[in-house]
């Protein structure tokens, strides 16, 4: 099984790299660009055959490593 993770910062939380792109797109001449804000995507190859067992320990290794719970949401997608 494949687990598909996408992690981002929660709402409030400040996104210096954001505000990089941001300016970037403006600098190149992309207009009416709104806020934006960056974040990580990690696909993990899981040898677990049971979708619902791959889905809890991909969300347990997000919140044991790859997100920080304290200022990141993350999202599991299982797809086989």
């Amino acid at each position: 099984m494949k687990a598909k993770v996408h992690i981002t910062l929660k709402n409030g939380v400040l996104d210096p790299q954001g505000k990089a792109i941001h300016h970037a797109l403006e600098v190149l001449g992309f207009a009416g660009i709104g806020d934006v804000r960056q974040g990580k995507y990690i696909e993990l190859d899981l040898a677990e055959s049971d979708p619902a067992k791959a889905k809890a320990a991909a969300e347990e290794m997000c919140r044991k490593l790859l997100a920080n719970t304290v200022i990141e949401n993350y999202s599991v997608e299982i797809v086989s």
